[in-house]
Protein backbone atom coordinates (compact mmCIF):
# COMPACT_ATOMS: atom_id res chain seq x y z
CA UNK A 1 0.00 0.00 0.00
CA UNK A 2 1.33 3.71 -0.82
CA UNK A 3 0.01 7.20 0.35
CA UNK A 4 2.68 10.00 0.29
CA UNK A 5 3.71 11.18 3.21
CA UNK A 6 6.53 13.12 4.58
CA UNK A 7 7.33 13.44 8.25
CA UNK A 8 10.52 14.38 8.25
CA UNK A 9 11.01 16.87 4.87
CA UNK A 10 13.58 15.22 3.57
CA UNK A 11 13.86 12.51 0.67
CA UNK A 12 16.77 9.22 1.24
CA UNK A 13 17.07 5.96 -0.37
CA UNK A 14 18.47 4.86 3.17
CA UNK A 15 19.97 1.31 4.12
CA UNK A 16 18.46 -1.77 3.55
CA UNK A 17 17.26 -3.88 6.44
CA UNK A 18 21.14 -5.13 6.70
CA UNK A 19 22.11 -1.11 6.73
CA UNK A 20 23.14 -0.44 2.81
CA UNK A 21 21.92 1.68 0.29
CA UNK A 22 19.14 -0.54 -0.91
CA UNK A 23 17.75 1.56 -3.65
CA UNK A 24 20.97 2.76 -5.84
CA UNK A 25 20.90 5.13 -8.28
CA UNK A 26 18.04 3.43 -10.76
CA UNK A 27 15.47 3.30 -8.35
CA UNK A 28 11.82 2.39 -10.25
CA UNK A 29 14.17 1.71 -14.10
CA UNK A 30 14.64 -1.97 -14.22
CA UNK A 31 17.63 -2.40 -15.98
CA UNK A 32 18.04 -4.44 -19.39
CA UNK A 33 17.33 -7.67 -19.06
CA UNK A 34 14.60 -7.28 -16.36
CA UNK A 35 12.97 -4.77 -18.79
CA UNK A 36 13.19 -7.17 -21.26
CA UNK A 37 11.99 -9.78 -19.57
CA UNK A 38 9.07 -7.85 -18.50
CA UNK A 39 8.63 -6.90 -22.02
CA UNK A 40 8.81 -10.48 -23.52
CA UNK A 41 6.68 -12.07 -20.76
CA UNK A 42 3.59 -9.34 -20.71
CA UNK A 43 1.63 -11.96 -22.52
CA UNK A 44 1.27 -13.58 -19.27
CA UNK A 45 -0.26 -10.66 -17.86
CA UNK A 46 -2.80 -10.19 -20.64
CA UNK A 47 -3.62 -13.98 -20.47
CA UNK A 48 -4.80 -13.22 -16.54
CA UNK A 49 -6.36 -9.89 -17.15
CA UNK A 50 -6.13 -7.30 -14.76
CA UNK A 51 -5.57 -7.66 -10.98
CA UNK A 52 -3.19 -10.32 -11.59
CA UNK A 53 -0.81 -11.38 -8.50
CA UNK A 54 2.67 -11.97 -9.54
CA UNK A 55 4.50 -15.09 -7.18
CA UNK A 56 8.40 -14.98 -6.58
CA UNK A 57 7.91 -18.98 -7.32
CA UNK A 58 11.39 -19.50 -6.33
CA UNK A 59 11.45 -17.47 -3.11
CA UNK A 60 11.20 -18.94 0.17
CA UNK A 61 12.39 -22.22 2.02
CA UNK A 62 10.54 -24.36 0.34
CA UNK A 63 10.32 -22.86 -3.50
CA UNK A 64 8.86 -23.87 -5.61
CA UNK A 65 7.34 -26.85 -4.29
CA UNK A 66 5.27 -25.34 -2.22
CA UNK A 67 4.75 -21.75 -3.75
CA UNK A 68 3.39 -23.46 -6.87
CA UNK A 69 1.06 -25.55 -5.08
CA UNK A 70 0.02 -22.39 -2.63
CA UNK A 71 -0.54 -20.42 -6.36
CA UNK A 72 -2.85 -23.04 -7.65
CA UNK A 73 -4.83 -23.41 -4.47
CA UNK A 74 -5.26 -19.29 -4.84
CA UNK A 75 -6.23 -19.58 -8.14
CA UNK A 76 -8.91 -23.30 -7.57
CA UNK A 77 -10.54 -21.82 -4.55
CA UNK A 78 -10.70 -18.25 -4.10
CA UNK A 79 -10.27 -17.30 -7.79
CA UNK A 80 -6.84 -15.38 -7.54
CA UNK A 81 -5.54 -14.43 -11.06
CA UNK A 82 -1.80 -15.64 -10.03
CA UNK A 83 1.20 -14.86 -12.54
CA UNK A 84 4.34 -17.48 -11.35
CA UNK A 85 8.08 -15.66 -11.75
CA UNK A 86 10.66 -17.85 -11.84
CA UNK A 87 13.14 -21.13 -13.38
CA UNK A 88 10.63 -21.98 -16.56
CA UNK A 89 11.74 -25.91 -16.61
CA UNK A 90 11.14 -26.23 -12.47
CA UNK A 91 7.95 -24.30 -12.26
CA UNK A 92 6.21 -26.14 -15.23
CA UNK A 93 7.51 -29.66 -13.66
CA UNK A 94 5.52 -28.69 -10.19
CA UNK A 95 2.50 -27.16 -12.57
CA UNK A 96 2.51 -30.63 -14.16
CA UNK A 97 2.16 -32.44 -10.11
CA UNK A 98 -1.27 -30.38 -9.82
CA UNK A 99 -2.29 -31.15 -13.46
CA UNK A 100 -2.32 -27.32 -14.00
CA UNK A 101 -0.09 -27.12 -16.73
CA UNK A 102 -1.17 -24.57 -18.78
CA UNK A 103 -3.19 -23.11 -16.07
CA UNK A 104 -1.73 -20.54 -14.55
CA UNK A 105 1.22 -18.08 -16.81
CA UNK A 106 4.77 -18.56 -16.12
CA UNK A 107 7.43 -16.03 -16.61
CA UNK A 108 10.76 -17.19 -17.06
CA UNK A 109 13.25 -16.08 -14.65
CA UNK A 110 16.82 -17.93 -14.48
CA UNK A 111 18.03 -16.84 -11.31
CA UNK A 112 17.32 -17.62 -7.86
CA UNK A 113 18.17 -14.60 -4.47
CA UNK A 114 19.58 -17.01 -1.77
CA UNK A 115 17.75 -17.03 1.68
CA UNK A 116 21.04 -15.87 2.93
CA UNK A 117 21.28 -12.53 1.11
CA UNK A 118 20.69 -9.84 3.48
CA UNK A 119 19.61 -6.68 0.81
CA UNK A 120 20.99 -4.69 -2.04
CA UNK A 121 23.70 -8.00 -2.90
CA UNK A 122 20.75 -9.43 -4.76
CA UNK A 123 21.10 -6.20 -6.91
CA UNK A 124 23.30 -7.85 -9.39
CA UNK A 125 20.76 -11.03 -9.77
CA UNK A 126 18.96 -8.41 -12.56
CA UNK A 127 17.36 -11.96 -13.58
CA UNK A 128 15.94 -13.53 -10.45
CA UNK A 129 12.68 -14.11 -10.07
CA UNK A 130 12.72 -11.23 -7.28
CA UNK A 131 13.94 -8.89 -9.67
CA UNK A 132 11.70 -9.42 -12.35
CA UNK A 133 8.88 -9.93 -10.28
CA UNK A 134 9.24 -6.56 -8.75
CA UNK A 135 9.86 -5.04 -12.39
CA UNK A 136 6.41 -6.49 -13.65
CA UNK A 137 4.39 -4.84 -10.78
CA UNK A 138 6.88 -1.59 -10.82
CA UNK A 139 6.12 -1.66 -14.99
CA UNK A 140 1.97 -1.16 -14.32
CA UNK A 141 1.20 -4.75 -15.45
CA UNK A 142 0.65 -6.60 -12.40
CA UNK A 143 -1.52 -5.72 -9.38
CA UNK A 144 0.59 -6.99 -6.68
CA UNK A 145 3.68 -9.00 -5.97
CA UNK A 146 4.26 -11.92 -3.22
CA UNK A 147 7.73 -13.36 -2.18
CA UNK A 148 8.47 -15.48 0.60
CA UNK A 149 12.24 -14.53 -0.10
CA UNK A 150 14.84 -12.86 2.02
CA UNK A 151 13.32 -9.95 3.67
CA UNK A 152 15.72 -7.77 3.02
CA UNK A 153 16.27 -8.75 -0.44
CA UNK A 154 12.34 -8.23 -1.07
CA UNK A 155 12.98 -4.70 0.49
CA UNK A 156 15.86 -3.58 -1.87
CA UNK A 157 13.98 -5.05 -4.95
CA UNK A 158 10.95 -3.41 -4.04
CA UNK A 159 12.30 0.31 -3.61
CA UNK A 160 14.68 -0.56 -6.77
CA UNK A 161 11.85 -1.67 -8.71
CA UNK A 162 8.55 -0.90 -7.24
CA UNK A 163 9.60 2.40 -5.83
CA UNK A 164 8.50 4.22 -2.84
CA UNK A 165 5.74 6.11 -2.90
CA UNK A 166 6.06 10.00 -2.90
CA UNK A 167 7.52 11.58 -0.04
CA UNK A 168 8.50 8.41 1.89
CA UNK A 169 11.86 7.87 3.39
CA UNK A 170 12.12 4.20 3.66
CA UNK A 171 9.04 1.47 3.36
CA UNK A 172 8.05 -0.48 6.62
CA UNK A 173 6.59 -4.02 7.24
CA UNK A 174 2.90 -3.95 8.82
CA UNK A 175 1.54 -7.04 10.90
CA UNK A 176 -1.70 -7.33 12.12
CA UNK A 177 -1.07 -8.69 15.81
CA UNK A 178 -4.53 -10.08 17.40
CA UNK A 179 -5.53 -8.49 20.86
CA UNK A 180 -7.15 -9.66 24.02
CA UNK A 181 -10.29 -7.71 23.56
CA UNK A 182 -10.60 -9.45 19.49
CA UNK A 183 -9.23 -7.15 17.15
CA UNK A 184 -6.12 -6.46 16.23
CA UNK A 185 -3.09 -4.27 16.75
CA UNK A 186 -0.89 -2.78 13.96
CA UNK A 187 2.84 -3.82 14.39
CA UNK A 188 5.49 -1.36 11.82
CA UNK A 189 8.03 -2.11 10.93
CA UNK A 190 8.00 -5.66 11.02
CA UNK A 191 11.69 -6.03 10.07
CA UNK A 192 12.07 -3.89 6.79
CA UNK A 193 14.67 -1.10 7.97
CA UNK A 194 16.51 -2.52 10.96
CA UNK A 195 18.28 1.01 11.61
CA UNK A 196 15.79 4.03 10.78
CA UNK A 197 16.14 7.23 11.22
CA UNK A 198 13.68 9.03 13.85
CA UNK A 199 12.05 10.38 10.74
CA UNK A 200 11.62 7.65 9.26
CA UNK A 201 9.73 6.24 12.43
CA UNK A 202 7.59 8.80 12.68
CA UNK A 203 6.30 8.20 8.99
CA UNK A 204 6.05 4.23 10.36
CA UNK A 205 3.23 5.35 12.24
CA UNK A 206 1.79 6.99 9.48
CA UNK A 207 1.86 4.33 7.17
CA UNK A 208 0.89 2.01 10.11
CA UNK A 209 -2.24 4.12 10.60
CA UNK A 210 -3.10 4.67 7.25
CA UNK A 211 -3.13 0.60 7.11
CA UNK A 212 -5.47 0.33 10.20
CA UNK A 213 -7.99 2.69 8.65
CA UNK A 214 -7.78 0.59 5.45
CA UNK A 215 -7.60 -2.86 6.44
CA UNK A 216 -8.79 -2.87 9.76
CA UNK A 217 -11.27 -0.64 9.62
CA UNK A 218 -10.51 1.71 12.78
CA UNK A 219 -11.68 5.46 11.92
CA UNK A 220 -9.23 7.23 14.20
CA UNK A 221 -6.36 5.14 14.65
CA UNK A 222 -4.24 5.82 18.21
CA UNK A 223 -0.53 4.92 17.89
CA UNK A 224 1.91 3.69 20.56
CA UNK A 225 5.67 4.04 20.83
CA UNK A 226 7.26 0.65 21.78
CA UNK A 227 9.57 1.96 24.40
CA UNK A 228 11.36 0.19 28.10
CA UNK A 229 8.88 2.56 29.91
CA UNK A 230 5.74 4.53 29.84
CA UNK A 231 7.01 8.22 31.10
CA UNK A 232 7.71 10.40 28.38
CA UNK A 233 11.30 10.76 27.72
CA UNK A 234 12.15 6.80 28.70
CA UNK A 235 14.42 4.85 25.68
CA UNK A 236 17.13 5.31 23.61
CA UNK A 237 17.92 8.46 21.01
CA UNK A 238 16.06 7.23 18.81
CA UNK A 239 12.99 6.23 20.56
CA UNK A 240 13.52 9.47 22.53
CA UNK A 241 13.50 12.02 19.18
CA UNK A 242 10.83 9.73 17.45
CA UNK A 243 8.61 10.81 20.70
CA UNK A 244 9.06 13.98 20.05
CA UNK A 245 8.52 13.65 16.02
CA UNK A 246 4.94 11.55 17.20
CA UNK A 247 3.31 14.35 19.32
CA UNK A 248 3.86 16.75 16.25
CA UNK A 249 2.59 14.62 14.07
CA UNK A 250 -1.62 15.40 12.76
CA UNK A 251 -2.88 11.59 14.32
CA UNK A 252 -3.66 10.66 18.03
CA UNK A 253 -0.95 9.53 20.08
CA UNK A 254 -0.96 7.37 23.06
CA UNK A 255 2.58 7.77 23.70
CA UNK A 256 4.92 5.41 24.94
CA UNK A 257 4.06 1.39 25.42
CA UNK A 258 5.74 -1.06 26.84
CA UNK A 259 6.61 -4.83 25.84
CA UNK A 260 3.54 -6.12 27.76
CA UNK A 261 1.41 -3.84 25.95
CA UNK A 262 1.94 -5.57 22.71
CA UNK A 263 -1.30 -7.81 22.91
CA UNK A 264 -3.77 -5.61 25.22
CA UNK A 265 -5.07 -4.01 22.46
CA UNK A 266 -4.35 -0.66 23.96
CA UNK A 267 -3.00 1.21 20.99
CA UNK A 268 -4.05 0.16 16.90
CA UNK A 269 -0.93 1.14 15.86
CA UNK A 270 2.91 0.13 17.56
CA UNK A 271 5.42 1.81 16.19
CA UNK A 272 9.41 0.87 16.64
CA UNK A 273 12.73 0.07 14.18
CA UNK A 274 12.62 -3.08 12.24
CA UNK A 275 14.82 -4.88 14.29
CA UNK A 276 12.84 -4.28 17.87
CA UNK A 277 9.62 -5.38 15.68
CA UNK A 278 11.06 -8.29 13.97
CA UNK A 279 12.13 -9.81 17.39
CA UNK A 280 8.91 -8.63 18.90
CA UNK A 281 7.04 -10.55 16.41
CA UNK A 282 9.30 -14.24 16.45
CA UNK A 283 8.85 -13.35 20.30
CA UNK A 284 4.87 -13.27 19.86
CA UNK A 285 4.88 -16.45 18.07
CA UNK A 286 7.36 -18.30 19.80
CA UNK A 287 5.78 -17.12 23.50
CA UNK A 288 2.23 -18.07 21.71
CA UNK A 289 3.33 -21.79 20.87
CA UNK A 290 4.94 -22.41 24.39
CA UNK A 291 1.98 -21.09 26.21
CA UNK A 292 -0.14 -23.26 24.34
CA UNK A 293 1.88 -26.19 24.48
CA UNK A 294 2.16 -25.73 28.35
CA UNK A 295 -1.67 -25.18 28.73
CA UNK A 296 -2.61 -28.53 26.62
CA UNK A 297 0.21 -30.70 28.56
CA UNK A 298 -1.39 -29.54 31.65
CA UNK A 299 -5.20 -30.27 30.23
CA UNK A 300 -6.64 -26.98 31.07
CA UNK A 301 -8.28 -26.74 27.77
CA UNK A 302 -10.04 -27.99 25.23
CA UNK A 303 -8.16 -28.84 22.32
CA UNK A 304 -10.14 -27.46 19.86
CA UNK A 305 -10.03 -24.02 21.78
CA UNK A 306 -6.43 -24.30 21.67
CA UNK A 307 -6.56 -24.54 18.32
CA UNK A 308 -8.64 -21.52 17.81
CA UNK A 309 -6.09 -19.64 19.82
CA UNK A 310 -3.02 -21.10 17.52
CA UNK A 311 -4.79 -20.18 14.39
CA UNK A 312 -5.02 -16.35 15.01
CA UNK A 313 -1.68 -16.50 15.72
CA UNK A 314 -0.12 -18.70 12.81
CA UNK A 315 1.21 -16.92 9.12
CA UNK A 316 -1.34 -19.11 7.61
CA UNK A 317 -4.03 -16.99 8.52
CA UNK A 318 -2.67 -13.70 7.83
CA UNK A 319 -0.37 -14.69 4.84
CA UNK A 320 2.55 -12.33 5.55
CA UNK A 321 3.48 -9.01 6.34
CA UNK A 322 2.57 -5.78 3.89
CA UNK A 323 5.49 -3.96 2.58
CA UNK A 324 3.92 -0.24 3.24
CA UNK A 325 5.55 2.71 1.64
CA UNK A 326 5.40 1.63 -2.29
CA UNK A 327 3.88 2.45 -5.20
CA UNK A 328 2.39 -0.77 -5.29
CA UNK A 329 1.37 -3.89 -3.01
CA UNK A 330 4.21 -5.92 -1.80
CA UNK A 331 3.56 -8.52 0.37
CA UNK A 332 6.51 -10.52 1.83
CA UNK A 333 5.46 -13.79 3.42
CA UNK A 334 7.37 -16.00 6.50
CA UNK A 335 10.34 -17.71 4.73
CA UNK A 336 9.46 -21.22 6.02
CA UNK A 337 5.73 -21.07 3.89
CA UNK A 338 3.94 -23.99 3.51
CA UNK A 339 1.54 -23.51 0.16
CA UNK A 340 -1.50 -23.08 2.16
CA UNK A 341 0.58 -19.77 3.50
CA UNK A 342 1.46 -18.82 0.10
CA UNK A 343 -2.07 -18.87 -0.91
CA UNK A 344 -3.27 -16.53 1.42
CA UNK A 345 -0.82 -14.24 1.10
CA UNK A 346 -2.06 -14.31 -2.57
CA UNK A 347 -5.02 -13.52 -1.31
CA UNK A 348 -3.86 -10.70 0.97
CA UNK A 349 -2.27 -9.23 -1.68
CA UNK A 350 -5.13 -9.26 -4.05
CA UNK A 351 -7.46 -8.16 -1.63
CA UNK A 352 -5.38 -4.71 -0.12
CA UNK A 353 -4.31 -4.10 -4.05
CA UNK A 354 -7.85 -2.87 -5.02
CA UNK A 355 -7.67 -0.88 -1.75
CA UNK A 356 -4.95 1.09 -3.90
CA UNK A 357 -5.96 4.68 -5.14
CA UNK A 358 -6.45 4.34 -8.90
Amino acid sequence: MNGGIDAGGRDAGGPDAGGRDASGPDVGRPDAVARDAVARDAVALDAMGPGAVVLDAMGGDHGPAETVAGAVAARREHGVPVVLVGREPDLARELAVHDAAGEIPVVHAPDVVPMTERGAGGAALTASSLAVGCGLLGGGGAAAFVSAGSTGAVVAQAVRRVGRAEGVLRPALAVALPTLPGGASVLVDAGATADPTPEMMAQFALLGAGYARAVLGVPDPVAGLLSIGSEPGKGNRLARRAEELLRGLPMRFHGNIEGHDVLSGAVDVIVTDGFTGNVVLKSVEGCVRTALAMVARAGLAEPDALARVARRYDPQTHGGAALLGLRGTVIVAHGSSTAATIARACVVAHSLSALEPA
